[in-house]
């Protein structure tokens, strides 16, 4: 069941690789791709040869302004694309949730009536600089004038240690820990199916161990190591979002598309620190609102897109959704519920773990990656329980929250 007054789709998606260390290509020391290469691939890649008159455009980053001394960003969007010179074109910030917020726009304006296609983009390019100063950069997604100064040197993943210890001393390390690494190697062994994905390249065979790399607080932190954070990535992912007649003129069908047919927002204070560290607030209202909106349970879900910014986000996200008790994402995971196959499978894109986090770009890349999975246009193919999807994009330390409900159009 849809929540809104009128049909809204998405449709030709595309994502660049996602690039950066663990991908053989990548030199740190020599030129790189620019980011205007990233926004016109991504933006063929979408229109795919198509003489496409699109109304609108959104592009979502998050910190251009200072890993690239850019701004402006609407102005590349009929860079981008031809037709949308002289159109209303946007840019969209919220933090690592950006992607979700371009997309929540993008489908306000399909809604109001105010557009019948609206090409949306997210991207970000990281690797420009050393990953300490990028940690600061990246603080920004936090209350940077109050918490950075007490933060740790790499910044954000030292707010997800924090979550990490508090849920270790409310319900054990040990199983936690031995989740947190499983979900390691699902997000590798995922990645390794997409040639796209960051980490397609990576070839070691006891992936577990890795994951159970001790962590080093002298060199990192007490209770995350580095695999279990999420990429420093470059990269771009566009779609273009469609009402019924913007898609039937765009001679797309449906069975090439998929429907968005709910949606849920939250925003905790960036100023507040959470009630609870182990507690997702925000997504765990955002996710009640999308299925209370489309008259759905978790158990309509075929497929999940979660926002793995760090392994135990996977685990926080997993009891903020319901999928598990308080406590119970250890056994969950273990259990072997998230696979393919499994109760819930979940980020068989890779993820952010996996496939790479370009901050803007990622949900974006999560949207793209369900159309894909719908449609059978994957380089993975899997029958899935339902017809429905869903996705999680998050921004901060669980402040900036989008949830989407997705369903096969056909």
């Amino acid at each position: 069941m849809s929540a809104f007054r009128k049909k809204v789709y998405a449709a030709l998606g595309y994502n660049t690789v996602f690039m950066g260390p663990g991908r053989p290509e990548f030199n740190p020391n020599e030129k790189m791709r620019g980011f205007e290469e990233y926004l016109i691939e991504t933006a063929k890649g979408s229109l795919q040869g198509k003489n496409l008159s699109i109304d609108e455009g959104i592009i979502g980053s998050f910190m251009s302004g200072k890993f690239l001394n850019q701004g402006n960003l609407p102005g590349f969007l009929p860079f981008m694309i031809e037709s949308l010179r002289g159109k209303p074109c946007t840019a969209v910030e919220g933090a690592c949730g950006t992607g979700g917020r371009a997309i929540a726009m993008g489908l306000r304006s399909i809604l109001s009536d105010l557009s019948n296609t609206t090409f949306v983009a997210g991207f970000e390019m990281q690797n420009g600089v050393k990953s300490v100063y990028g940690s600061d950069i990246l603080a920004g997604a936090a209350y940077y004038k109050h918490e950075r100064k007490r933060g740790d040197a790499y910044f954000f993943p030292g707010i997800f240690d924090k979550k990490a210890a508090r849920y270790f001393e409310l319900y054990g390390e040990k199983r936690a820990r031995e989740a947190m690494a499983e979900w390691y190697r699902l997000a590798i062994l995922s990645a390794r199916e997409n040639p796209k994905a960051q980490e397609y390249y990576n070839k070691v065979e006891d992936l577990i161990s890795l994951g159970l790399t001790k962590p080093d607080k002298d060199k990192f932190l007490p209770n995350l190591n580095p695999f279990d954070c999420s990429k420093i990535s470059d990269g771009a992912s566009s779609l273009i979002l469609f009402s019924e007649e913007g898609l039937a003129k765009a001679g797309i069908p449906k069975t090439e598309a998929i429907e968005i047919v709910s949606i849920g927002e939250a925003e905790n204070a960036i100023t507040e620190k959470a009630e609870e560290e182990s507690v997702l607030d925000a997504t765990k209202l955002a996710v009640k609102k999308a299925l209370d909106k489309a008259k759905l349970t978790i158990n309509d879900i075929g497929v999940l897109e979660i926002h793995d910014c760090f392994t135990i986000t996977a685990l926080l996200a997993f009891e903020a959704i319901g999928f598990a008790k308080q406590g119970g994402a250890p056994d969950f995971i273990l259990e072997g519920h998230t696979k393919t196959g499994g109760k819930i499978p979940t980020n068989l894109s890779g993820g952010l773990i996996g496939f790479g986090h370009p901050t803007g770009a990622t949900g974006v890349r999560q949207l793209v990656d369900l159309e894909q999975l719908l449609t059978q246009k994957a380089p993975r193919k899997v029958a899935f329980k339902s017809p429905y999807g869903m996705m999680i994009s998050m921004g901060g330390n669980d402040k900036t929250v989008t949830c989407l409900i997705v369903k096969s159009a056909e």
